[in-house]
């Protein structure tokens, strides 16, 4: 029986219910192939004074969530290590009590959940395997000591496989001397409702879309909104609409105000999730992303299986997945190139295949394809380890 844990250091709580989100996708995925599968996540709440474990079972998935007590402006590492170690073991306390064991260990990010799942193999014989996803390997200053970088090592080194969620981050991961004989690349899932038809915008104008979290020194909206206010001094035949919120929404706001950039050509829409999310990638004519630096973004995944093409910079490991089937790439702060695809895409949108699209987007990023992945490389792992 395959019997799966995920320990990871993003998930979602009550807190921040978006919060790696794609990882709570991971395991949903196995689940439809391993018998049960769990997730254990810890976090601090900075609103509680004694330890809370919150557990939820759908099917054979099974969530438990300690959250414990404690400060961020901690400035005792001995201490916080120590909250968080028994924060932990008090997870796994009650997942053993109301789960039982796994048999494999799935931790996601280096390097503390990674930790966690080795002293896990060296008490109980589980092998682990980490997926990762953090751009943080793309800095020469990746580790903030030493030690760290020692430590991440033997974690690397000791693990049953390395799944990262593009070949260009498995290159960046090894030149930081994260080695492994079994590097195997993941992708990210994508709800199966993304792909539920792709209907057009029935408006005159063309809708253009961006979704992100708001963040202008990875996602360059700042470039972006120049780029539309540009193109709207000579076309008015598209609306742009800016999806999501995050720390510099507000700035960007004021940004489009001060170009004089109005809802006739820029929309902010706030927030959206799910279905609500899809329709709007099922009516818009393109995608766009002009990010500084990413691995490789949801938004990605979600766009092309809802059959839309995608303009963004070639950075991080976005190349793996965007060619000229399903969109273009451009030059990393490259505004006269953004000016040039956005004007060819308005023209030649409609020209890309969108059913070949979201059908090889589906083989790639569905709950079926992932899940079935991800519990090959388990088992493979387990019989290897017999």
């Amino acid at each position: 029986m395959l019997k799966v844990l995920f320990l990871s250091a993003w998930y979602p709580h009550r807190n921040d219910p978006m919060y790696g989100l794609f990882v709570r996708k991971h395991a949903e995925a196995v689940s439809r192939f391993a018998e049960e599968v769990a997730a254990l996540y810890v976090v601090m709440d900075e609103n509680i004074d004694k330890t809370e474990i919150v557990a939820n079972k759908n099917g054979n998935f099974y969530e438990a969530i300690v959250y414990y007590p404690g400060k961020k402006t901690e400035k005792n590492k001995v201490k916080r290590a120590c909250k968080y170690l028994n924060a932990y073991l008090r997870g796994f306390t009650f997942l053993h009590r109301q789960w039982g064991k796994p048999n494999i260990v799935q931790a996601n990010v280096f390097t503390r959940t990674a930790v966690i799942a080795l002293i896990y193999k060296l008490v109980y014989k589980v092998p682990y395997v980490v997926i990762e996803h953090w751009t943080r390997y793309f800095r020469p200053d990746t580790f903030s000591n030493k030690l760290h970088l020692l430590i991440t090592k033997v974690v690397a080194r000791k693990a049953g496989a390395i799944m990262p969620v593009t070949s260009h981050l498995e290159n960046c991961m090894k030149s930081h001397g994260l080695e492994n004989d079994n590097y195997i690349v993941i992708n990210n899932v994508v709800d199966d409702f993304f792909g539920a038809g792709n209907k057009t915008n029935v408006s005159d104008k063309k809708m253009i879309l961006h979704v992100s979290c708001f963040d202008d020194d990875q996602k360059n909206l700042t470039g972006i909104l120049n780029t539309i206010h540009k193109l709207s001094g000579v076309l008015n035949d598209f609306c742009f609409y800016l999806i999501g919120t995050g720390r510099d929404f507000d700035l960007i706001r004021e940004k489009a105000l001060t170009l004089g950039l109005n809802e006739d050509k820029l929309v902010f829409t706030g927030m959206l999730q799910g279905k609500e999310l899809a329709n709007f990638y099922r009516h818009c004519s393109f995608v766009v992303l002009f990010s500084n630096y990413e691995n490789i973004p949801v938004v990605i995944s979600e766009s092309l299986v809802c059959g839309k093409p995608v303009i963004s910079t070639n950075v991080g490991g976005i190349s793996e997945h965007i060619n000229n089937s399903n969109g273009l790439l451009i030059s990393r702060g490259d505004e006269a190139a953004l000016y040039k695809a956005i004007n060819y895409m308005l023209d030649n949108s409609e020209n890309y295949n969108s059913g070949e699209i979201s059908e090889k987007a589906g083989e790639m990023y569905s709950y079926d394809a992932v899940g079935r992945k991800l519990t090959d490389i388990y088992n493979h792992i387990l019989f290897k380890s017999c």
